[in-house]
């Protein structure tokens, strides 16, 4: 009877463990940041992108899918090696989650980054030669950013922002479609990265400060760092304006102005922010802009969308 339980024992821990290394695991790769973005690119390729071709032969498209697979797996390698150096600094601003995240050995981590770059660049170099070449690119962009560029003053929120909208750049790649609303799109979607990452910074202030990372805040100051984030927000509404006024984005209008008018009371609360949790209601309230904004591109023109999912089915 003792060894059965012993055995039952064991085994619990066991799973108990596996559960931890998996929710840890999960938690390093930003699985539902990952999934996000998967579906960003998705419905933007229906959408945005290729809105002429048919619905049917889109998901249909396996080089798409392709492209997709590749996009998250680059992205979950990037979020392994941007932890991996920033481990000491998040121990300090983030100490519970980073202790979760610590559950699985450096060991397994690189062991998991290089398949994952492995599958993204066999899978991009099936779609093309071009295809592969952009992920080999990306992945070294993201390891270099994570080692030493983000350590820069402005060349760090650049490049973090950059990166974040990179694997769409692949989509119009293969799409061979860069008309200006397209740009005028990742503009607006480019900016709102911008000024998510230097609320990130001012929310980290501690720990770049003790790391010796060269952020805006730490550098420049947060009054400073507070004007800066305030030029983005009015920045931010122009190409908001322009397509709502200049291109037909359908019900989608109502999201940008609603994302104008959210920036823009974001601002006194910004001001009036001198402690973290006040600077994560704002990076909550950015996280949520872009969450939304993934899904309103249905409502660029819903009757036709419902009439192409129609006759997909």
């Amino acid at each position: 009877m003792n060894l059965e339980q012993s055995y039952q024992s064991r085994n619990k821990q066991s799973l108990r463990t596996l559960l931890v290394k998996s929710l840890s695991l999960f938690s390093t790769v930003r699985l539902y940041n990952v999934g996000l973005i998967a579906v960003a690119q998705l419905l933007a390729s229906v959408f945005i992108i290729a809105p002429e071709l048919p619905v049917k032969s889109l998901l249909l498209d396996y080089k798409l899918w392709l492209l997709i697979l590749a996009s998250a797996s680059a992205i979950a390698s990037g979020y392994i090696i941007n932890n991996f150096y920033d481990r000491e600094k998040d121990l300090i601003n983030r100490p519970q989650k980073t202790f979760l995240e610590n559950q699985v050995s450096r060991s397994t981590l690189w062991s998991v980054y290089f398949t994952l770059n492995a599958i993204a660049f066999l899978l991009g170099s099936i779609v093309s030669w071009r295809a592969g070449t952009f992920f080999a690119f990306y992945i070294f962009a993201m390891w270099l950013y994570s080692h030493k560029l983000k350590r820069i003053l402005f060349l760090g929120n650049l490049m973090a922002a950059l990166l974040s909208i990179s694997p769409f750049f692949v989509l119009f790649m293969y799409y061979r479609n860069f008309l200006p609303v397209i740009l005028i799109h990742g503009s607006f979607l480019f900016l709102i990265l911008g000024m998510r990452e230097l609320i990130k910074d001012l929310e980290n202030l501690r720990g770049d400060l003790a790391q010796n990372y060269h952020t805006i805040p730490v550098v420049l100051g947060i009054k400073a760092s507070k004007t800066f984030y305030t030029f983005l927000t009015f920045i931010a509404i122009i190409p908001a304006s322009i397509l709502i006024t200049t291109y037909n984005v359908g019900d989608m209008k109502y999201y940008f102005a609603m994302v104008a008018g959210a920036l823009l009371v974001c601002l006194p609360l910004l001001w009036s922010s001198k402690r973290k949790r006040e600077y994560l209601l704002i990076h909550f309230i950015l996280k949520v802009i872009i969450g939304v904004g993934v899904f309103s591109i249905l409502l660029i023109d819903l009757p036709a969308i419902i009439n192409r999912l129609k006759d997909f089915i």
